[in-house]
């Protein structure tokens, strides 16, 4: 399986290092991004989406309805992102993204913001979320009602996945499971979104995220933006039908090992890896 092109992405030209002075409107404009997305997010889990939940219509319809709201809130935050100089996304074809209904994506997971660049790119997206977030009882409501699903036992969650996946919500996934090292190309996948694609007949959407600094990575703290504007070309792959690998294997468990090796792959030979911290923050 491949791209629409063969061979490694052209980085867009680098924007320059700050330093000194420089950087203290980078530093001021990267924690109020913290800041905004922090309370925002509180008061529209208080506000807003709890309004559009309980507004009348089908599951289906309120469901259709927080998505697309997170959609567009996520799109002023990656314009805010953009705007005091963190990131700068290039986005040229994403039509199939727009299009998608009911696929699991899965991509790459370079930065901190990789999850909301693909949710302000999809209005009809859910993901796995961590337990502890559902036991909030103000994020809880507001979870459930966009289609979001608690990361629990395997055949529950299995289950939650058929179902936000049969009411045309695309699933985003990161094979990595966390952000990439700093160094690498792409951490070892795992097989978490093969199983749920196998399992529940879905065909996978590769996404690959190229970045050409480290930056917003998890060798980083929060507290210290990064000094280069960090170039994001969002690239969308050929589906990967799950059909075919159900008629060449024999189990389950045998064609999510044949699903993730090729996903992994792919992204190996897409991926360029990130220079060193030593080599783009400089101490």
């Amino acid at each position: 399986m491949s791209l629409t092109h063969q061979g490694h992405f052209k980085h867009p030209k680098p924007f320059p290092y700050l330093t000194g002075m420089a950087y203290i409107p980078r530093w001021i404009g990267g924690v109020m991004c913290y800041v905004v997305f922090g309370i925002g997010g509180l008061l529209s889990s208080l506000t807003i989406l709890p309004v559009l939940r309980f507004w009348p219509g089908s599951k289906q319809q309120r469901i259709a309805r927080v998505q697309k709201a997170v959609h567009y809130m996520f799109k002023g935050f990656v314009w805010m992102l953009t705007f005091t100089g963190l990131i700068k996304v290039s986005a040229p074809n994403t039509q199939a993204l727009a299009d998608a209904k009911g696929m699991i994506v899965i991509a790459n997971h370079p930065t901190l913001i990789d999850v909301v660049v693909l949710i302000s790119l999809i209005p009809n997206a859910g993901c796995i979320v961590k337990q502890s977030l559902w036991r909030n009882p103000f994020m809880r409501g507001v979870l459930s009602s966009a289609g979001y699903i608690p990361n629990r036992g395997a055949e529950l969650l299995l289950k939650d996945c058929q179902q936000v996946l049969n009411d045309s919500t695309n699933l985003i996934i990161f094979p990595e499971g966390t952000r990439t090292v700093v160094g690498t190309q792409i951490n070892p996948f795992a097989r978490g979104a093969a199983n749920i694609a196998i399992r529940t007949r879905t065909d996978i959407l590769p996404v690959l995220l190229h970045v050409d600094v480290a930056g917003l990575t998890k060798q980083q703290p929060w507290y210290e933006p990064p000094r280069q504007t960090v170039n994001m070309s969002v690239e969308i792959g050929a589906a990967f039908d799950q059909l075919r690998y159900d008629i060449n294997q024999t189990s389950d468990a045998k064609m999510a090992r044949v699903l993730t090796r090729e996903l992994e792959q792919l992204y190996s030979q897409q991926i360029t890896a990130l220079p060193p911290l030593s080599a783009t923050t400089k101490k």
